[in-house]
Protein backbone atom coordinates (compact mmCIF):
# COMPACT_ATOMS: atom_id res chain seq x y z
CA UNK A 1 0.00 0.00 0.00
CA UNK A 2 1.35 3.27 -0.84
CA UNK A 3 2.20 5.67 1.46
CA UNK A 4 -0.78 8.16 0.06
CA UNK A 5 -3.36 5.49 0.90
CA UNK A 6 -1.86 4.84 4.12
CA UNK A 7 -2.41 8.17 5.17
CA UNK A 8 -5.97 8.74 3.36
CA UNK A 9 -6.77 5.10 5.08
CA UNK A 10 -4.89 6.71 8.81
CA UNK A 11 -7.41 9.83 8.27
CA UNK A 12 -10.74 8.08 8.29
CA UNK A 13 -9.88 6.42 10.80
CA UNK A 14 -9.45 9.30 12.95
CA UNK A 15 -12.48 11.31 11.46
CA UNK A 16 -14.62 10.55 14.52
CA UNK A 17 -12.38 12.07 16.54
CA UNK A 18 -11.34 14.93 14.48
CA UNK A 19 -15.41 15.60 14.30
CA UNK A 20 -15.57 15.21 18.42
CA UNK A 21 -12.63 17.81 18.24
CA UNK A 22 -14.47 20.38 16.44
CA UNK A 23 -13.92 24.24 18.05
CA UNK A 24 -16.43 24.71 21.02
CA UNK A 25 -17.27 27.97 23.28
CA UNK A 26 -15.06 26.59 26.09
CA UNK A 27 -11.72 24.91 25.43
CA UNK A 28 -11.60 21.30 26.53
CA UNK A 29 -8.75 19.80 28.88
CA UNK A 30 -5.65 18.20 28.26
CA UNK A 31 -6.07 14.44 27.62
CA UNK A 32 -4.70 13.91 31.00
CA UNK A 33 -7.94 15.92 32.24
CA UNK A 34 -10.60 14.12 30.70
CA UNK A 35 -12.52 12.08 32.25
CA UNK A 36 -12.88 8.22 32.03
CA UNK A 37 -15.99 8.71 29.91
CA UNK A 38 -14.70 11.40 27.71
CA UNK A 39 -11.47 9.59 26.97
CA UNK A 40 -14.16 6.02 26.17
CA UNK A 41 -15.79 7.61 24.04
CA UNK A 42 -13.03 9.34 21.68
CA UNK A 43 -11.39 5.60 21.55
CA UNK A 44 -14.66 3.69 21.70
CA UNK A 45 -14.88 4.19 17.30
CA UNK A 46 -10.89 3.62 16.79
CA UNK A 47 -11.20 0.33 18.82
CA UNK A 48 -14.64 -0.76 17.25
CA UNK A 49 -12.70 -0.39 13.74
CA UNK A 50 -9.97 -2.06 15.47
CA UNK A 51 -11.43 -5.26 16.15
CA UNK A 52 -13.64 -5.56 13.41
CA UNK A 53 -10.25 -5.88 11.18
CA UNK A 54 -8.31 -8.27 9.90
CA UNK A 55 -4.95 -9.02 11.08
CA UNK A 56 -3.09 -7.64 8.07
CA UNK A 57 -4.86 -4.14 8.57
CA UNK A 58 -4.11 -3.73 12.33
CA UNK A 59 -0.86 -3.53 11.40
CA UNK A 60 -1.82 -0.82 8.43
CA UNK A 61 -4.06 0.95 11.10
CA UNK A 62 -0.99 1.02 13.57
CA UNK A 63 1.61 2.36 10.46
CA UNK A 64 -0.76 4.75 9.86
CA UNK A 65 -0.78 5.50 13.60
CA UNK A 66 3.22 6.32 13.39
CA UNK A 67 3.13 8.16 10.17
CA UNK A 68 0.46 10.59 11.73
CA UNK A 69 2.83 10.99 15.28
CA UNK A 70 5.43 11.59 12.85
CA UNK A 71 4.04 14.30 10.88
CA UNK A 72 3.62 18.47 11.81
CA UNK A 73 0.78 19.92 12.56
CA UNK A 74 1.18 21.84 8.94
CA UNK A 75 1.20 18.06 6.99
CA UNK A 76 -1.61 17.11 9.14
CA UNK A 77 -3.16 20.22 8.19
CA UNK A 78 -2.75 19.23 4.64
CA UNK A 79 -3.66 15.70 4.86
CA UNK A 80 -7.35 16.76 7.05
CA UNK A 81 -7.90 19.36 3.85
CA UNK A 82 -7.37 16.24 1.51
CA UNK A 83 -9.09 14.08 3.28
CA UNK A 84 -12.42 16.62 2.82
CA UNK A 85 -11.94 17.05 -0.79
CA UNK A 86 -11.80 14.12 -0.94
CA UNK A 87 -15.03 13.06 0.46
CA UNK A 88 -16.60 15.82 -1.25
CA UNK A 89 -15.93 13.94 -4.77
CA UNK A 90 -18.84 12.52 -6.16
CA UNK A 91 -17.82 8.58 -6.89
CA UNK A 92 -16.81 8.78 -10.59
CA UNK A 93 -14.46 11.77 -9.96
CA UNK A 94 -12.85 9.19 -7.40
CA UNK A 95 -12.35 7.01 -9.78
CA UNK A 96 -10.93 9.29 -11.71
CA UNK A 97 -8.77 10.07 -9.35
CA UNK A 98 -8.05 6.56 -7.84
CA UNK A 99 -6.74 5.96 -11.49
CA UNK A 100 -4.75 8.65 -12.34
CA UNK A 101 -3.25 8.31 -9.30
CA UNK A 102 -2.12 4.17 -10.00
CA UNK A 103 -1.38 5.10 -13.20
CA UNK A 104 1.34 7.85 -11.67
CA UNK A 105 2.56 6.84 -8.91
CA UNK A 106 5.76 4.90 -10.39
CA UNK A 107 6.42 7.29 -13.04
CA UNK A 108 9.13 9.64 -13.32
CA UNK A 109 8.42 12.96 -11.89
CA UNK A 110 8.92 14.42 -15.40
CA UNK A 111 6.23 12.27 -16.80
CA UNK A 112 3.52 12.47 -14.24
CA UNK A 113 3.41 16.18 -14.74
CA UNK A 114 3.25 15.76 -18.27
CA UNK A 115 0.12 13.77 -18.16
CA UNK A 116 -1.29 15.83 -15.51
CA UNK A 117 -1.21 18.42 -18.00
CA UNK A 118 -2.67 16.66 -20.69
CA UNK A 119 -5.40 14.97 -18.25
CA UNK A 120 -6.40 18.65 -17.38
CA UNK A 121 -6.64 19.43 -20.68
CA UNK A 122 -8.69 16.10 -21.54
CA UNK A 123 -12.91 16.94 -22.49
CA UNK A 124 -14.92 14.83 -19.69
CA UNK A 125 -15.07 12.11 -22.59
CA UNK A 126 -11.70 11.29 -23.14
CA UNK A 127 -11.33 11.19 -19.65
CA UNK A 128 -13.80 8.53 -19.36
CA UNK A 129 -12.33 6.51 -22.18
CA UNK A 130 -8.77 7.01 -20.53
CA UNK A 131 -10.03 5.35 -16.95
CA UNK A 132 -11.79 2.35 -18.87
CA UNK A 133 -7.82 1.82 -20.98
CA UNK A 134 -6.30 2.56 -16.94
CA UNK A 135 -8.91 0.95 -14.64
CA UNK A 136 -8.30 1.58 -10.54
CA UNK A 137 -7.58 -1.87 -8.39
CA UNK A 138 -10.17 -2.72 -6.95
CA UNK A 139 -11.58 -1.63 -3.18
CA UNK A 140 -11.58 -5.35 -1.90
CA UNK A 141 -11.28 -4.53 1.81
CA UNK A 142 -13.76 -2.42 3.88
CA UNK A 143 -13.32 0.60 5.10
Amino acid sequence: MSPRNRLLALVLALAPLVAIAQPQTTPLPAWDQLTAEQRELLLAPVRERWNRSEPERRAHMLEHARRWQSMTPEQREHARHGMKRWRSLPPEQRQNARALFEHTRGMPEGERKALLERWKAMTPEQRKAWVEAHPPPREDRPR
